[in-house]
């Protein structure tokens, strides 16, 4: 008798949270239906591109970047975790409901094809540290031990060089572990890596 009430009300509480998932799901904003979200995103090709080829060297891809961690950075800027002019006023026009459509948009975008070394680029000394986080191929991971990591596999040269010093210097500090590694890492080091990872 208790076996068959406790059945019955774990299968009533499954049905009510598969329905508040789809309820969910149905009530989160949609940027190709919605035109004031939709024209939140295309302000994004002003420097990210429209075709996911960033408009400077010092700018990333986010065309096909690992989705958490992309939602991870709007948070950041929303909160003021992470300082960039630009990106914290557009990831302040984004409501929280916004937030995470806003990152399954770009996430599900092809990597653009950029033009790359003609010569091949020998893995500098060191580059593994970034693979225990950033996985073998430097691909990124949505979740590591807990934390999004980033591609960086394919970045610029500049930005990644750029993004490596500004966590040695202190200049950015919304992933403590990079401050040290970084820290740690002589420039030297740094724009070899950068030289490297953007290669691939």
């Amino acid at each position: 008798m208790f076996n068959h009430r406790f059945s019955a009300v774990a299968g009533t509480l499954l049905v009510v949270a598969l329905v508040a998932r789809a309820s969910a799901a149905q009530d989160a904003p949609d940027p190709n239906t919605q035109r004031e979200f939709g024209a939140k995103l295309q302000v994004c090709g002003a420097c990210h591109g429209n075709d996911g080829v960033p408009k400077g060297p010092t700018i990333p891809v986010i065309w096909g970047q690992q989705e958490s961690y992309l939602e991870k950075q709007l948070h950041d800027f929303q909160v003021g975790n992470r300082s960039q002019e630009v990106m914290n006023w557009m990831a302040g026009t984004l409501t929280q409901e916004e937030v995470k459509p806003s990152t399954v948009v770009f996430a599900n975008r092809k990597w653009p094809v950029q033009a790359r070394p003609a010569a091949a680029i020998a893995p500098p000394p060191g580059v593994a540290v970034c693979q225990a986080c950033h996985q073998a191929n430097f691909m990124g991971a949505a979740q590591n031990e807990g934390a999004p990591t980033p591609r960086l596999a394919g970045q610029s040269y500049d930005y990644l060089v750029s993004a490596m010093n500004r966590f040695a210097n202190g200049e950015r500090t919304n992933n403590a572990d990079m401050v040290q590694i970084m820290k740690g890492l002589s420039p030297a080091q740094r724009e070899a890596m950068a030289h490297y990872l953007s290669s691939l």
